[in-house]
């Protein structure tokens, strides 16, 4: 197994395993441009089925298929994935095998441990994006749709359209977060007529958003005090703001949900346990919802696992590079020409090299410049 680049690599794409999850990281298209670079392509049997790419247009774009993940890990030396490790996996990973996978390691104290023992080359996807994730994208306006459907009594929501129709009034929504996330979910309520309030800490943005969207888009900033004034006439929150994980406070507590109506909705995005809204808890595709204190919560922590095709092409093509970067120029020269890619490095050969996960497990790291021995790399201000 090589890690210094410009020779034939072999990538392993692997079926995703999270339950309600059919995204794949490589599509076929992603498949030839990797082999017209000289390397070789191995996908796990219907990995990208669901989300409308058969094992034939892999076979027919220069991939070779694999039954089992077991062989896609024997086998390859690059591996990826959309979701974390689990642990039917951790037994599989070996020494100075590269693999790029949305890790999120920062939450997942037992998968970090994997991956230093099995002293892998592990990059985080989700740190990798210079311009933001199509996740992130799709996330939000997919939350902001299923926030909507929320509404109905279907789900145990106040009955309310989101448009309104004539003689009745759309809803007021409020979105936290003028990130990806935030601005999609902006994009979509605002189409449909909703009364919407973008709350953010950084007035620049809140300026261009002001710019950009239509006049039923207001701009306030974002704290609690301000939050809670908007409370009891708002029928649907869409969080999008990350909170840091060392955080014990909240953005809206459980106490702020006595000011909100019967069967309005929080939809959070962000999916944080402990997080910016204290009563989040995951929730699954096939059951998306709970009710705290007559508000409905939509929890689904993989929003974009639900429409696969539309994520998995754009996704794949902004993930390509990066894979084609540590094919053919190696781990080392990848990361030090992109401050991006270099900043998701998790671990490295038995060596925690990532500052979030250092932060809040409370362990030991080296950063990656010093583990590659780099000098004279990429910065992240560079555009």
């Amino acid at each position: 197994m090589t890690e210094k680049g410009g020779s034939n690599m072999i990538l392993g794409v692997l079926k995703e395993n999270k339950h309600g999850e059919a995204r794949v990281i490589v599509t076929p298209a992603g498949v030839t441009e990797f082999c017209r670079n000289g390397h070789t392509v191995l996908v796990q049997k219907d990995a990208g089925t669901l989300a409308g790419f058969s094992n034939e247009e892999y076979v027919s774009a220069g991939a070779q298929i694999r039954e089992s993940m077991e062989e896609i890990y024997g086998e390859s030396e690059l591996v990826a994935k959309v979701k974390e490790l689990f642990p039917e996996e951790y037994p599989l990973i070996r020494e100075n095998q590269i693999m790029l996978a949305c890790f999120h390691p920062a939450a997942n104290r037992e998968e970090v441990d994997a991956m230093l023992a099995a002293k892998i080359i592990g990059f985080a996807a989700e740190d990798s994006h210079r311009y933001g994730s199509p996740n992130c994208e799709v996330a939000g306006k997919l939350g902001a749709i299923m926030g909507a459907v929320c509404l109905t009594t279907l789900y145990g929501g106040c009955g309310k359209l989101v448009s309104g129709i004539g003689g009745a009034p759309g809803i007021n929504a409020i979105v936290l977060g003028a990130g990806v996330v935030g601005r999609g979910a902006v994009d979509i309520l605002a189409s449909l007529g909703a009364k919407v309030t973008l709350m953010d800490i950084n007035i620049g943005i809140l300026r261009q958003c002001g710019a950009i969207f239509p006049k039923n888009v207001h701009t306030a900033f974002s704290n609690s005090r301000n939050i809670a004034d908007l409370l009891p006439t708002t029928d649907l929150i869409i969080n999008c703001v990350k909170w840091p994980k060392n955080r014990t406070d909240h953005l809206i507590t459980r106490d702020m949900l006595k000011l909100m109506q019967k069967g309005s909705v929080i939809v959070d995005i962000s999916a944080d346990v402990g997080g910016a809204v204290e009563t989040y808890r995951p929730t699954s595709h096939d059951q998306p919802t709970y009710i705290v204190d007559g508000v409905v919560h939509y929890g689904v922590d993989n929003i974009p696992g639900a429409v696969p095709h539309t994520t998995s092409c754009a996704y794949a093509a902004v993930v390509l590079p990066h894979l084609l970067a540590i094919a053919n120029s190696g781990v080392k020269e990848a990361c030090r020409r992109d401050a991006y890619l270099r900043r998701s490095l998790v671990t490295y050969k038995g060596v925690l090299t990532h500052a979030e996960t250092a932060l809040i497990q409370n362990r030991e790291r080296h950063s990656p410049e010093t583990v590659l021995e780099l000098v004279e790399c990429d910065n992240l201000d560079r555009i």
